[in-house]
């Protein structure tokens, strides 16, 4: 489902060109959870982005599911992203204004394609049954736990149904117990045949994963 063959990516600073990525091979199969792990600083959330279609200026080859990156315009690999790409991170990124059930929504309402707001509400109650928090539907981000918010934004990263879910420090902001709730939950996800990418410092996620694999100056290993 993910296909990153000879990846370099490089930021610049000034006439500097710093590279960051050096040519990184990848393959995260259906059903196969990865982790990422590596220090700060190491590009692993550079490499989640490219693996994501978020950050496209790189050199290689990259495939998310089944279709390649090279030559695809932006309006293309949007709409590639809303189809096959689920997202979450370390700081939820939750709108305080909109409850638990309109946050779930927004994704499905911003994506064209005239799929009625009864029906995106309706799967958006269901991903958020399928993370154990259909009774906190109603409840806006301030009056929600830390790990009721990171099931929040799983189901909101779920609504789509894709086929990749990527996690950038997913349990950084969380507690053991909650953290190893939401690692359960990525297990869970792998094991209904999604192939989930994680970067993460931490050890915890990393003991959860099939596999796992050390960024270090550019190169997976």
């Amino acid at each position: 489902m993910i296909r990153l063959a000879g990846v370099e990516k490089s930021f610049h600073d000034g006439e500097r060109e710093i590279p960051i990525l050096r040519g990184v091979d990848l393959e995260v199969r259906p059903g196969e959870m990865v982790a990422i792990v590596g220090p700060s600083g190491s590009g692993k959330s550079t490499l989640l982005y490219v693996a994501g279609a978020l950050d496209r200026d790189f050199r290689g080859e990259v495939e998310i599911a089944g279709t390649s990156l090279a030559g695809l315009s932006p309006a293309a690999a949007a709409a590639l992203r809303n189809r096959a790409v689920g997202f979450v991170f370390q700081a939820f990124n939750l709108l305080d204004g909109l409850t638990a059930l309109e946050n779930v929504m927004l994704p499905g309402i911003l994506r064209p394609g005239g799929e009625s707001i009864a029906s995106v509400r309706s799967r958006a109650g269901e991903a958020l049954e399928g993370v154990g928090l259909a009774s906190r539907a109603t409840a806006r981000p301030a009056r929600l736990s830390g790990g009721e918010r990171q099931r929040v934004a799983i189901a909101r990263a779920l609504l789509a149904r894709p086929s990749v879910l990527l996690a950038d420090e997913p349990t950084g902001n969380l507690d053991a117990v909650t953290g190893e709730a939401i690692i359960d939950q990525f297990r869970e996800l792998a094991r209904g045949g999604l192939s989930v990418l994680v970067v993460t410092h931490e050890e915890r996620v990393s003991r959860a994963a099939g596999r796992v694999l050390r960024l270090e100056q550019g190169r997976l290993a």
